[in-house]
């Protein structure tokens, strides 16, 4: 996506109008390597080290990284207006990220599909759960982001891990597996939350087909989608795209979080095609006094998704060129080579630290802070997660300090 395209700006209506962000100084710099400190802004990434003088935080995903200047800017201007009363949905809201589904993956989105929530995609899975009201057992992968495991348990719903199949490529989904499997919904993260596996095609038209055997949705969480590297060939398979026919039977969730360091202010979208359950499920949040817009959330996710495209390219290199520098280093410790986002799945043995203490082992001999496997399902244990999105000095540093292994 371009920085501005006045054509689609028209059709939008103008930003003052709506008081969201503003179009002038879309050029300003961005620098991704300069050092870069979040000391005092109550980061919960930083909070996990505290008390550990020099250690570098590389487990929870989000980025030590500045966000696209301009999301600063919008936040700033409407901060000034002073009134931060009730907000209704932005009206140009399902366009613009339809309009971003075009250019970014394109991939044709219906408007009518989109719901914009005003909170972070965990709280979506939860709702969405509850709207779906699976009768068989929740099914997903293992090793998965461990979301997905607390969710089915706090709303009491059986579950049942899938694990991965893997070959010399990395990891590969047993399609036939989750086939064969009486669910009632199947959830997945795509790309692969730890891994950065992106998913093919055929093996999310694969799922789809196995959760509508069942009577069943698939779920997909693509809040890494937007962070494909460049130069691999790939695209993201964006789930309601994927599944063609079926796409009745999916639901896409995205978010800015990810994509532009603005998880902090907690927002997501959803692609529901299904009428009945985009029904179902804004009666349900309507249920808890929630309903969708938000005042920040959308200055956030507009100026993010109108003006972010050339920041992120700059990203994607970036993690690019770190996924493979550090894929290089550690060779056949990396479980499943990146292909998205800023996650690094290492084996603990091939590193040479201890499987069932090897998160304690990496800070000891390294003072790097990663994520255990084991937070990850039974597919995790004796594998850890690493976060490398770090500007540029302290990566080097964390690579010095992975040489010593």
């Amino acid at each position: 996506m371009g920085t501005f395209d006045p054509d689609f700006d028209a059709a939008l209506g103008s930003e003052a109008s709506f008081g969201l962000d503003e179009p002038a100084g879309l050029d300003a710099p961005f620098d991704l390597d300069e050092p870069f400190d979040r000391a005092g802004t109550g980061s919960s990434k930083w909070a996990r080290t505290r008390g550990r003088p020099g250690v570098i935080a590389m487990g929870l995903a989000d980025m030590d990284l500045p966000g696209p200047p301009a999301v600063a800017r919008a936040l700033a201007a409407r901060a000034a207006h002073r009134a931060y009363g009730y907000t209704v949905c932005d009206p140009a809201g399902r366009e613009l990220v339809a309009h971003w589904y075009r250019e970014r993956h394109k991939v044709a989105v219906d408007p009518d599909w989109v719901l914009l929530l005003p909170f972070g995609p965990r709280t979506a899975l939860r709702l969405l759960l509850a709207a779906l009201a699976p009768a068989g057992p929740v099914l997903f992968p293992t090793p998965e982001w461990g979301g997905f495991a607390q969710l089915c348990r706090a709303a009491g719903l059986a579950y049942q891990e899938v694990p991965l199949a893997r070959d010399g490529g990395g990891y590969r989904l047993p399609v036939g597996e989750f086939a064969r499997r009486r669910g009632g919904a199947v959830l997945l993260s795509s790309p692969h939350n730890p891994s950065g596996r992106v998913w093919s095609r055929a093996e999310i038209r694969g799922l789809a087909e196995a959760a509508a055997g069942h009577d069943g949705v698939l779920v997909s969480d693509e809040v890494h989608g937007d962070l494909v590297h460049p130069g691999r060939g790939l695209r993201q398979p964006v789930t309601v795209d994927a599944a063609g026919d079926l796409a009745a039977r999916t639901v896409t969730l995205n978010s800015v979080g990810k994509t532009f360091n603005t998880s902090g202010i907690p927002s997501c979208f959803a692609l529901v095609p299904d009428p009945a359950l985009r029904s179902r499920l804004t009666d349900l949040m309507a249920g808890y006094g929630l309903w969708e817009g938000g005042l920040l959330e959308q200055v956030v996710q507009r100026a993010a998704l109108r003006h972010g495209g050339p920041w992120l390219d700059a990203l994607l290199a970036r993690l690019d060129a770190g996924g493979r520098q550090l894929a290089a280093l550690l060779g056949a410790a990396v479980v499943s080579p990146p292909q998205a986002s800023y996650l690094l799945w290492l084996d603990a043995a091939a590193l040479g630290l201890p499987a069932d203490r090897a998160r304690a082992a990496l800070l000891e001999r390294c003072a790097l802070e990663a994520s255990d496997g084991t937070d990850f399902g039974p597919g995790g244990h004796g594998l850890l997660r690493l976060n490398y999105a770090l500007p540029g000095p302290l990566l080097s540093t964390a690579i010095t300090r992975l040489r010593t292994l």
